[in-house]
């Protein structure tokens, strides 16, 4: 299941982390990755390891080279382009020296911003340089402007990170807060639909549960709600009636094979309630957040001394989902071919 997927798009950062003219390092699927916002406002993305000497170009600068930007290596001043990578200058060449500059490049990775996010697509082929697919379009619509975001890192790989977001049955004993899923609610029968979606899945819109609490304050009764999971790590859900909507996006992007980093975007619009309590939904998001990167810590313990998890139905079937989506993904990869998604609707029963 470790197996780190390619040829897909991930979440890199958010556009306010991304300041006109500076830059910073993260890393993403094992690689360092250079991320920044150029002195013209585009957002870019490359490799942070300059191929001359291996400095990180992020101890670098930003600077204009013939009216092309660029990222200035810190060591010897070599300047690559923010929008390819290609090297445009190194500036300790004489006349009659053989070195073309524009020869040497730094892998870049395509960038894709909107609604307040920057998405990277992250190329099998390390030279990659051709026009990637479409980023994916994750219905957000005239909600352009997070309210609020939020981030952990976990301990864990990307497939357990993946499984614990996707867990039906853990919230009533994980997050049984007062303000959620407070213990004196009980258990109940949960039966949701499930339909294929473009890489992944979603449960068919409904009336939320019963004792979602914050649902019946925010919205009443005349509400629906869908959930929607896509590869390699994007879940969203959608509340709304006919005047409001909320969004909140959660993004998983693993830095390497035993760390993921977990970013929450909240958006809504015509929620004044919402935006009144905002001082108190951010601290409340963390800690969701902070519960399940504990319940990390727990299995972690046991993943020391031992591998293997059970899975049972129904409450594992999109566990079950989700390795088989990957492993359709790698093999259409592999055979050169459109991917197939294996999902067939169904109506699955659990009890939380």
């Amino acid at each position: 299941m470790s197996e780190l997927l390619r040829d897909l798009w991930y979440f890199a950062a958010t556009s306010r982390e991304l300041k006109r003219g500076e830059m910073f390092r993260r890393e993403i699927l094992g690689e360092p990755v250079l991320l920044g916002r150029d002195n013209e406002g585009r957002a870019f993305a490359m490799r942070d390891i300059c191929p001359h000497r291996a400095v990180p170009l992020s101890a670098g600068r930003i600077v204009e080279n013939d009216g092309v930007q660029t990222v200035e290596c810190p060591y010897h001043g070599w300047r690559y382009g923010t929008g390819d990578g290609v090297c445009k200058l190194i500036p300790s060449l004489v006349e009659g020296q053989p070195y073309e500059a524009n020869r040497i490049r730094v892998r870049h990775f395509p960038t894709d911003e909107a609604n307040g996010i920057v998405l990277v697509f992250i190329s099998s082929d390390a030279r990659f340089t051709g026009e990637p697919p479409p980023a994916p379009d994750f219905g957000l619509a005239e909600l352009s402007e997070p309210k609020f975001i939020v981030h952990r890192i976990f301990a864990a790989t990307m497939d357990n990170a993946v499984v614990g977001l996707m867990d039906p049955a853990h919230v009533p004993y994980v997050h049984n807060q007062w303000w959620w899923r407070p213990p004196s609610a009980g258990r109940k029968l949960k039966q949701k639909r499930f339909v294929p979606r473009d890489r992944g899945w979603a449960i068919e819109r409904h009336a939320p549960s019963g004792n979602s609490l914050p649902y019946r304050v925010l919205f009443g009764g005349a509400v629906t709600t869908e959930i929607s999971f896509m590869l390699p790590g994007f879940r969203w859900e959608v509340v709304e009636n006919e005047k409001a909507r909320v969004f909140t996006l959660t993004c998983l992007t693993p830095e390497n094979e035993n760390s993921t980093r977990i970013t929450q975007v909240s958006y809504w619009r015509n929620s004044p309630l919402l935006d009144l309590i905002k001082p108190i939904l951010i601290p409340a998001a963390g800690e969701f957040l902070d519960q399940d990167g504990r319940m990390v810590d727990l299995q972690n313990e046991g993943l020391k001394y031992t591998q293997a998890m059970l899975m049972i139905d129904d409450i594992d079937v999109q566990a079950k989902w989700y390795i088989k989506l990957k492993r359709e993904w790698a093999k259409s990869r592999e055979e050169q071919r459109d991917f197939i998604n294996p999902i067939e609707p169904v109506t699955l029963k659990w009890m939380s």
